[in-house]
């Protein structure tokens, strides 16, 4: 009998726990929260606003410490590592895109788009070629050079969508992407996901409120309870 492929996750939580005070209450967000990521993989998370779901986001994109557990990427324990070290590992694994773009209004769409290598101290053509096919995949090679205050809500956010992945990141984190756009510009933003997220090989996690779009994702969970459950 042959054995069985086994695939290591990407991204693994393993019993991530989250708790804030309010007064006098301790609140449980995350109650030892269990989570896998396969490569390629795109998986939402859905569930009702205060649920804990941004918080878990920012875990697994250690923008937020648990307050206990682990957190596992390609098998290495991230909570171990220096911030220095996570810094390095955000800027260079991760992209994240979120529901406001967050651009820089004095610079250009392609100025935007290769901040994150210019943080990183990559310079030269390389990056900008890089920058100019990805604004050209997301339909903005004629925007180039237009602010983001030319631009409209839904180019905006394809610029951040560009720009989370100039890195070439192998994970991708999405908070409410679309949730700032009208329905025809969040399909298009959410098509365009998913078709680079096939083309360039990247696992995305997506919070959202959209069931239409959390259906149309490889795995959906909902956060209730701070606990994960399978939605579908």
């Amino acid at each position: 009998m042959s054995e069985a492929t086994v695939t290591t996750p990407l991204l693994s939580a393993r019993a991530i726990s989250k708790r804030y005070l309010s007064g006098d209450n301790i609140i449980t967000v995350l109650d030892e929260v269990d989570f896998d990521l396969q490569p390629r993989e795109m998986c939402a998370i859905v569930g009702a606003s205060g649920s804990g779901k941004t918080t878990l986001l920012q875990i697994l994109g250690t923008l937020d410490t648990p307050d206990s557990g682990e957190l596992l990427f390609n098998n290495e324990n991230l909570l171990q590592r220096t911030d220095t070290a996570l810094a390095q590992h955000r800027n260079n694994s991760l992209g994240f895109i979120f529901q406001f773009h967050h651009l820089l209004p004095e610079f250009s769409a392609l100025e935007n788009v290769m901040m994150p290598g210019r943080i990183a101290g990559k310079l030269g053509p390389d990056l900008e070629e890089q920058a100019c096919t990805l604004l050209e995949q997301v339909g903005l090679g004629e925007r180039l050079y237009h602010r983001s205050g030319e631009l409209s809500g839904g180019e905006q956010q394809r610029v951040a969508l560009a720009r989370a992945l100039v890195m070439q990141p192998t994970l991708l984190l999405a908070d409410e992407p679309t949730g700032n756009l009208d329905a025809n510009s969040g399909q298009r933003v959410f098509a365009l996901l998913r078709e680079l997220s096939q083309s360039h090989g990247l696992a995305v996690v997506m919070v959202t409120h959209n069931m239409e779009l959390a259906r149309a994702m490889d795995r959906c969970l909902t956060l209730t309870g701070g606990k994960l459950t399978s939605s579908m």
